[in-house]
Protein backbone atom coordinates (compact mmCIF):
# COMPACT_ATOMS: atom_id res chain seq x y z
CA UNK A 1 0.00 0.00 0.00
CA UNK A 2 2.67 2.39 0.99
CA UNK A 3 3.96 2.02 -2.16
CA UNK A 4 0.95 2.88 -4.39
CA UNK A 5 0.45 6.08 -1.84
CA UNK A 6 4.45 7.06 -2.29
CA UNK A 7 3.68 7.40 -6.27
CA UNK A 8 1.51 10.55 -5.91
CA UNK A 9 3.84 12.47 -4.52
CA UNK A 10 5.12 14.84 -6.73
CA UNK A 11 8.71 12.70 -8.37
CA UNK A 12 11.33 15.53 -6.38
CA UNK A 13 9.74 15.52 -2.97
CA UNK A 14 9.44 11.06 -3.28
CA UNK A 15 13.01 11.37 -3.66
CA UNK A 16 14.09 13.43 -1.06
CA UNK A 17 11.57 11.95 1.77
CA UNK A 18 10.38 8.83 0.18
CA UNK A 19 12.55 6.61 1.96
CA UNK A 20 11.64 8.23 5.85
CA UNK A 21 7.94 7.97 4.71
CA UNK A 22 7.88 4.73 4.23
CA UNK A 23 10.08 4.08 7.11
CA UNK A 24 7.49 5.86 9.41
CA UNK A 25 4.50 4.35 7.55
CA UNK A 26 5.74 1.12 8.33
CA UNK A 27 6.47 1.64 12.01
CA UNK A 28 3.45 2.98 12.84
CA UNK A 29 1.19 0.52 11.72
CA UNK A 30 3.76 -2.81 11.75
CA UNK A 31 1.28 -4.12 14.52
CA UNK A 32 -2.16 -2.29 13.90
CA UNK A 33 -5.40 -3.91 12.53
CA UNK A 34 -6.16 -3.74 8.65
CA UNK A 35 -8.87 -0.08 8.90
CA UNK A 36 -5.63 1.42 11.10
CA UNK A 37 -3.04 0.65 7.97
CA UNK A 38 -6.09 1.65 5.37
CA UNK A 39 -6.94 4.66 7.56
CA UNK A 40 -2.88 5.80 7.81
CA UNK A 41 -2.83 4.88 4.04
CA UNK A 42 -5.22 7.45 2.66
CA UNK A 43 -4.09 10.34 4.99
CA UNK A 44 -0.48 9.51 3.68
CA UNK A 45 -2.29 9.84 -0.43
CA UNK A 46 -3.86 12.88 0.66
CA UNK A 47 -1.01 14.62 1.13
CA UNK A 48 0.58 13.46 -1.51
CA UNK A 49 -2.09 15.53 -3.20
CA UNK A 50 -2.01 18.32 -1.76
CA UNK A 51 1.38 18.48 -2.35
CA UNK A 52 1.21 17.73 -5.74
CA UNK A 53 -1.37 20.61 -5.92
CA UNK A 54 0.66 22.92 -4.00
CA UNK A 55 -1.58 22.97 -1.05
CA UNK A 56 1.00 23.16 1.77
CA UNK A 57 0.69 24.47 4.90
CA UNK A 58 2.31 27.66 4.14
CA UNK A 59 0.81 28.33 0.84
CA UNK A 60 -1.33 31.25 0.09
CA UNK A 61 -4.46 28.94 -0.54
CA UNK A 62 -3.73 27.10 3.11
CA UNK A 63 -5.34 30.63 4.43
CA UNK A 64 -8.47 30.19 2.41
CA UNK A 65 -8.82 26.60 2.86
CA UNK A 66 -8.55 27.43 6.06
CA UNK A 67 -11.61 29.77 6.10
CA UNK A 68 -13.56 27.56 4.10
CA UNK A 69 -12.57 24.35 6.42
CA UNK A 70 -15.17 25.00 9.15
CA UNK A 71 -17.72 26.35 6.08
CA UNK A 72 -17.65 23.29 4.78
CA UNK A 73 -18.36 21.43 7.72
CA UNK A 74 -21.00 23.54 8.20
CA UNK A 75 -22.95 23.17 4.91
CA UNK A 76 -22.11 19.63 4.98
CA UNK A 77 -23.78 18.84 7.94
CA UNK A 78 -26.51 21.33 7.05
CA UNK A 79 -27.48 19.77 3.23
CA UNK A 80 -27.44 16.60 4.83
CA UNK A 81 -29.57 17.82 7.48
CA UNK A 82 -32.12 19.23 5.02
CA UNK A 83 -32.34 15.82 3.62
CA UNK A 84 -33.21 14.25 6.24
CA UNK A 85 -35.59 16.76 7.31
CA UNK A 86 -37.71 16.09 4.16
CA UNK A 87 -37.40 12.31 4.53
CA UNK A 88 -38.67 12.51 8.37
CA UNK A 89 -41.23 15.00 7.09
CA UNK A 90 -42.83 13.29 4.48
CA UNK A 91 -42.39 9.56 6.50
CA UNK A 92 -44.58 11.01 8.98
CA UNK A 93 -47.17 12.51 7.16
CA UNK A 94 -47.44 9.45 4.88
CA UNK A 95 -50.92 7.47 4.97
CA UNK A 96 -48.61 4.20 4.59
CA UNK A 97 -48.21 2.79 8.52
CA UNK A 98 -44.96 4.35 9.99
CA UNK A 99 -42.67 0.96 9.92
CA UNK A 100 -43.96 -0.13 6.55
CA UNK A 101 -43.01 3.19 5.01
CA UNK A 102 -39.74 3.20 6.94
CA UNK A 103 -38.55 -0.40 5.85
CA UNK A 104 -39.23 1.13 2.08
CA UNK A 105 -37.76 4.22 2.50
CA UNK A 106 -34.29 2.19 4.09
CA UNK A 107 -33.90 -0.68 1.05
CA UNK A 108 -32.27 0.07 -1.97
CA UNK A 109 -30.90 3.80 -3.18
CA UNK A 110 -32.76 5.96 -1.05
CA UNK A 111 -32.11 4.21 2.14
CA UNK A 112 -28.35 4.57 0.91
CA UNK A 113 -28.96 8.22 0.42
CA UNK A 114 -30.42 8.49 4.16
CA UNK A 115 -27.52 6.42 5.54
CA UNK A 116 -24.63 8.70 3.95
CA UNK A 117 -26.81 11.48 5.11
CA UNK A 118 -26.41 10.22 8.70
CA UNK A 119 -23.16 9.90 8.38
CA UNK A 120 -22.18 12.86 6.72
CA UNK A 121 -24.01 14.72 9.83
CA UNK A 122 -22.07 12.78 11.71
CA UNK A 123 -18.84 13.28 10.79
CA UNK A 124 -19.10 16.96 9.85
CA UNK A 125 -20.09 17.63 13.72
CA UNK A 126 -17.17 15.51 14.96
CA UNK A 127 -14.84 17.38 12.79
CA UNK A 128 -16.32 20.46 13.62
CA UNK A 129 -15.60 19.89 17.92
CA UNK A 130 -12.15 19.15 16.78
CA UNK A 131 -12.16 15.89 16.41
CA UNK A 132 -11.01 15.75 12.50
CA UNK A 133 -9.45 12.56 13.08
CA UNK A 134 -12.42 10.57 12.56
CA UNK A 135 -14.87 13.19 11.81
CA UNK A 136 -12.94 14.16 8.14
CA UNK A 137 -13.24 10.41 7.00
CA UNK A 138 -16.34 10.22 7.81
CA UNK A 139 -17.70 13.84 6.99
CA UNK A 140 -15.88 12.90 3.07
CA UNK A 141 -17.54 9.27 3.33
CA UNK A 142 -20.74 10.36 3.86
CA UNK A 143 -20.43 13.16 1.09
CA UNK A 144 -19.15 10.64 -1.45
CA UNK A 145 -21.68 8.28 -1.07
CA UNK A 146 -24.18 10.29 -0.95
CA UNK A 147 -23.26 11.09 -4.53
CA UNK A 148 -22.96 7.98 -5.28
CA UNK A 149 -26.13 7.03 -4.60
CA UNK A 150 -27.41 10.20 -6.42
CA UNK A 151 -25.98 9.09 -9.49
CA UNK A 152 -27.41 5.39 -8.96
CA UNK A 153 -30.25 6.43 -8.00
CA UNK A 154 -31.31 8.83 -11.28
CA UNK A 155 -34.23 9.82 -11.98
CA UNK A 156 -35.94 8.12 -8.94
CA UNK A 157 -34.09 10.63 -7.15
CA UNK A 158 -34.88 13.62 -9.45
CA UNK A 159 -30.94 14.71 -9.63
CA UNK A 160 -28.24 12.33 -10.77
CA UNK A 161 -25.76 14.82 -11.69
CA UNK A 162 -25.90 18.09 -9.92
CA UNK A 163 -25.94 16.73 -6.54
CA UNK A 164 -23.32 14.50 -7.01
CA UNK A 165 -20.37 17.40 -8.63
CA UNK A 166 -21.92 19.71 -5.62
CA UNK A 167 -21.20 16.94 -2.87
CA UNK A 168 -17.92 15.63 -4.33
CA UNK A 169 -16.60 19.64 -4.46
CA UNK A 170 -17.22 19.93 -0.91
CA UNK A 171 -15.84 16.44 0.03
CA UNK A 172 -12.78 17.78 -2.02
CA UNK A 173 -12.55 21.29 0.07
CA UNK A 174 -12.25 19.50 3.51
CA UNK A 175 -10.16 16.84 2.39
CA UNK A 176 -7.49 19.61 0.53
CA UNK A 177 -7.29 22.00 3.35
CA UNK A 178 -4.08 20.74 5.50
CA UNK A 179 -4.35 19.10 8.91
CA UNK A 180 -1.88 21.47 10.20
CA UNK A 181 -4.40 23.88 9.66
CA UNK A 182 -7.78 22.16 10.90
CA UNK A 183 -7.12 23.18 14.74
CA UNK A 184 -6.38 26.31 13.90
CA UNK A 185 -9.80 26.46 11.71
CA UNK A 186 -12.11 25.90 14.43
CA UNK A 187 -10.70 28.09 16.79
CA UNK A 188 -12.08 30.57 18.72
CA UNK A 189 -15.34 31.83 16.97
CA UNK A 190 -14.59 30.15 13.83
CA UNK A 191 -16.83 26.31 14.64
CA UNK A 192 -19.18 28.82 16.33
CA UNK A 193 -20.02 31.08 13.28
CA UNK A 194 -19.96 27.08 11.57
CA UNK A 195 -22.51 26.12 14.11
CA UNK A 196 -24.47 29.70 13.54
CA UNK A 197 -25.01 29.11 10.01
CA UNK A 198 -26.36 25.11 10.64
CA UNK A 199 -28.75 26.80 13.06
CA UNK A 200 -30.06 29.28 10.54
CA UNK A 201 -30.04 27.27 7.45
CA UNK A 202 -31.99 24.16 9.64
CA UNK A 203 -34.22 25.21 12.18
CA UNK A 204 -36.37 27.82 9.60
CA UNK A 205 -36.79 25.10 7.02
CA UNK A 206 -37.45 22.53 9.97
CA UNK A 207 -40.00 24.53 11.25
CA UNK A 208 -41.46 25.25 7.67
CA UNK A 209 -41.52 21.30 6.93
CA UNK A 210 -43.45 21.25 10.73
CA UNK A 211 -45.74 23.71 9.39
CA UNK A 212 -44.97 25.95 12.45
CA UNK A 213 -44.93 28.77 10.13
CA UNK A 214 -48.23 28.43 8.74
CA UNK A 215 -48.18 31.47 6.70
CA UNK A 216 -45.35 29.90 4.84
CA UNK A 217 -46.72 27.25 2.22
CA UNK A 218 -43.39 26.55 1.37
CA UNK A 219 -39.51 25.89 1.59
CA UNK A 220 -38.25 28.74 -0.93
CA UNK A 221 -34.96 27.43 -1.45
CA UNK A 222 -33.21 30.98 -1.65
CA UNK A 223 -33.24 31.02 2.38
CA UNK A 224 -29.62 28.61 2.58
CA UNK A 225 -28.28 30.92 -0.19
CA UNK A 226 -29.22 34.04 1.86
CA UNK A 227 -27.34 32.50 5.37
CA UNK A 228 -24.46 32.11 3.32
CA UNK A 229 -24.63 35.55 1.75
CA UNK A 230 -25.33 37.10 5.52
CA UNK A 231 -22.74 35.08 7.16
CA UNK A 232 -19.99 36.77 4.23
CA UNK A 233 -21.38 39.93 5.16
CA UNK A 234 -20.62 39.48 8.78
CA UNK A 235 -17.03 37.92 8.51
CA UNK A 236 -16.33 40.82 6.61
CA UNK A 237 -17.28 43.25 9.32
CA UNK A 238 -16.00 41.09 12.11
CA UNK A 239 -12.31 41.36 10.04
CA UNK A 240 -12.55 44.76 8.65
CA UNK A 241 -11.62 43.98 5.22
CA UNK A 242 -12.90 44.54 1.72
CA UNK A 243 -15.14 41.61 1.42
CA UNK A 244 -13.58 39.60 -1.49
CA UNK A 245 -12.10 36.68 0.59
CA UNK A 246 -15.07 36.06 2.41
CA UNK A 247 -17.44 36.02 -0.28
CA UNK A 248 -15.36 33.72 -2.06
CA UNK A 249 -15.26 31.45 0.87
CA UNK A 250 -18.98 31.11 0.97
CA UNK A 251 -19.58 30.74 -3.06
CA UNK A 252 -16.13 27.78 -2.35
CA UNK A 253 -18.87 26.40 0.18
CA UNK A 254 -21.94 26.58 -1.38
CA UNK A 255 -22.23 23.94 -3.90
CA UNK A 256 -24.23 21.52 -1.49
CA UNK A 257 -26.58 23.99 -0.62
CA UNK A 258 -27.27 24.97 -4.37
CA UNK A 259 -27.93 21.85 -5.00
CA UNK A 260 -30.70 21.89 -2.41
CA UNK A 261 -31.72 24.90 -3.95
CA UNK A 262 -32.07 22.68 -7.52
CA UNK A 263 -33.63 19.58 -6.03
CA UNK A 264 -36.33 21.15 -4.02
CA UNK A 265 -37.80 24.88 -5.76
CA UNK A 266 -36.07 25.38 -8.98
CA UNK A 267 -34.17 24.05 -11.72
CA UNK A 268 -30.75 24.63 -12.58
CA UNK A 269 -30.43 27.71 -14.53
CA UNK A 270 -32.97 29.43 -11.97
CA UNK A 271 -30.67 28.46 -8.82
CA UNK A 272 -27.66 29.67 -10.68
CA UNK A 273 -28.83 33.10 -11.07
CA UNK A 274 -30.39 33.19 -7.25
CA UNK A 275 -27.01 32.70 -6.37
CA UNK A 276 -25.74 35.30 -8.53
CA UNK A 277 -27.87 37.70 -7.92
CA UNK A 278 -27.02 36.88 -3.77
CA UNK A 279 -23.48 37.00 -4.24
CA UNK A 280 -23.72 40.08 -6.34
CA UNK A 281 -25.55 41.61 -3.40
CA UNK A 282 -23.27 40.67 -0.93
CA UNK A 283 -20.23 41.72 -2.82
CA UNK A 284 -22.13 45.33 -2.69
CA UNK A 285 -22.77 45.22 1.19
CA UNK A 286 -19.46 43.39 2.18
CA UNK A 287 -17.35 46.18 1.20
CA UNK A 288 -19.55 48.99 2.72
CA UNK A 289 -19.63 46.82 6.31
CA UNK A 290 -16.32 46.24 5.65
CA UNK A 291 -15.53 50.28 5.26
CA UNK A 292 -17.84 51.10 8.38
CA UNK A 293 -15.67 48.61 10.94
CA UNK A 294 -12.32 50.37 9.71
CA UNK A 295 -13.82 53.72 9.87
CA UNK A 296 -15.27 52.56 13.67
CA UNK A 297 -11.88 51.15 14.94
CA UNK A 298 -9.56 54.18 13.30
CA UNK A 299 -12.77 56.41 15.55
CA UNK A 300 -11.72 54.14 18.78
Amino acid sequence: MIEHALRLYPAAYRRAHGGEIAATYRELTASEPLGSRLREGAGLAAHAMRMRLGLGPTSPAARVLALAYPFALAVSTAACGLHLLRWYAALVTSPTPFWVQLRVDLSGAWGALLVSSLIGCVGAAAALTGRWRAGVPLTVAGLLSFAAASVVSGPAYGDPVVTPTAFALTAAVVLACPPDRRPEATEGGRAGSAGAVIAFVVVPCAAVDAHAVPWVSTDYGCWPLLVLAATGVALTLRSGTRGGLELGVMALVSPPLLAHVYTTAWGETTAVLWLAAVLAASAVIAPLAGRSARTGRTAL
